[in-house]
């Protein structure tokens, strides 16, 4: 299956929003307990674009098969080189190639756009995830216990990391860090 990421256009939302509420209603990929509807997707897109931030689909066989995006990990300014992904695929393509397509993509764009440091929250008993942004490079950096509920029990969230490029502000100032 051949595997094409590109940047979302708004005809592409209808299948993000589709991929989203499955995620949204019988996964823990989503700490929500709802679904969402049109207008919300087209709101988020609206929102990522006009940051900067990047909202890619994953294609095959001329159907929209997953989405990725990454936006600010934390609103202060001393986490401006410092984004956290998120990547989600249709259930139906899972293992296929789609979220590391998506998750590569994404990782390259945080470079372009020189960013430091790519975040992850996953809930711990989400193996794929976990496996697959392990097999990208990052790191476990910090696990919190049963700080979320959904389907009646408490999740653990796991935080992963992977440092992007170097430790050079834009314009080539060296950032000081200290041991």
């Amino acid at each position: 299956m051949q595997i094409i990421v590109r940047d979302a256009i708004p005809g592409d939302l209808p299948s993000v929003l589709s991929i989203y509420n499955h995620a949204a209603v019988n996964t823990t990929a989503v700490w929500t307990d709802r679904s969402s509807d049109l207008a919300e997707r087209q709101d988020w897109f609206l929102a990522r674009k006009k940051s900067g931030w990047p909202v890619l689909v994953a294609k095959a066989s001329q159907q929209v098969i997953g989405f990725g995006s990454f936006g600010d990990f934390r609103s202060w300014p001393g986490y401006r080189y410092t984004v956290e992904n998120s990547v989600y695929v249709d259930a139906a393509f899972h293992r296929q190639g789609a979220a590391r397509a998506l998750l590569k993509s994404l990782i390259a764009r945080a470079v372009e756009l020189e960013k430091y440091v790519m975040v992850a929250g996953i809930e711990a008993a989400n193996e794929a995830s976990l496996a697959l942004h392990r097999s990208e490079g990052f790191i476990e950096a910090g696990r919190i216990p049963e700080v979320g509920c959904k389907f009646g029990r408490w999740l653990d969230l796991i935080f992963l990391s992977r440092q992007l490029d170097h430790r050079a502000e834009p314009g080539g100032q060296v950032v000081e860090v200290k041991t």
